[in-house]
């Protein structure tokens, strides 16, 4: 495998790994690591590489495990973001990592839904929120390159149907989570008023299909 489609390896985000693919569905899984993939392209196309605020291994704990509350291991105590933002975090400090890197790769986590404040926060919360958006089919002429070989190495699993599937599982273990107003509550909504969301409409109709 190139340097591409290559995942930084070490205890923690092994276990980071593992606890994704033990406990979360197997599209959603691939979702989270073509969003780090993603990510790390964009950084490219951005010059960011060098940027001292570029961390690959925290861009990896952000984007690998944004989902992660979205299996077995949320419990719904509040929405599906800062649950999983407290999922890794936990992983994080409980290998030590400095507790300013974890609150970066908190912030990533628990804003990547948040249009126009994640572009706006630090710089890995920005290449989070962006790769999850290529994903979503976002700027995605700028992988052009890289789609077929990311694609084949992770495939798609019909994403976005698998996605809004388990938000919206989550949301119905308790009232705290599904804000209203938040994405899970309009997902919801959505499924209830029409069976489908806007967001599976459009991504199947995107660049990527499901």
């Amino acid at each position: 495998m190139n340097d591409t489609l290559s995942l930084p390896t070490g205890t923690w985000h092994n276990e980071i790994l593992v606890a994704m693919q033990q406990t979360v569905n197997p599209s959603v899984v691939n979702h989270c690591i073509r969003s780090f993939l993603w990510a790390r392209l964009y950084a490219e196309h951005i010059g960011a590489l060098d940027d001292a605020a570029y961390d690959e291994n925290l861009l990896f704990a952000a984007c690998v495990g944004h989902d992660l509350s979205t299996g077995t291991l949320g419990k719904g105590t509040s929405r599906f973001e800062v649950e999983g933002a407290d999922l890794v975090a936990d992983i994080l400090t409980r290998h030590h990592l400095a507790a300013a890197d974890v609150d970066r790769v908190w912030e990533a986590i628990a804003l990547h839904t948040s249009d126009q404040i994640a572009e706006r926060r630090g710089l890995i919360t920005r290449l989070t929120y962006e790769g999850i958006y290529i994903d979503f089919g976002k700027n995605a002429d700028l992988v052009t390159d890289w789609a077929t070989q990311v694609h084949h190495a992770f495939p798609r699993l019909k994403m976005v149907r698998s996605l809004t599937d388990v938000i919206v599982a989550h949301a119905a273990l308790s009232e705290n989570a599904v804000p209203r107003y938040g994405i899970a509550f309009n997902l919801v909504r959505e499924r209830e008023t029409d069976g489908e969301t806007f967001m599976e409409r459009t991504v199947s109709q995107g660049p990527w299909g499901e």
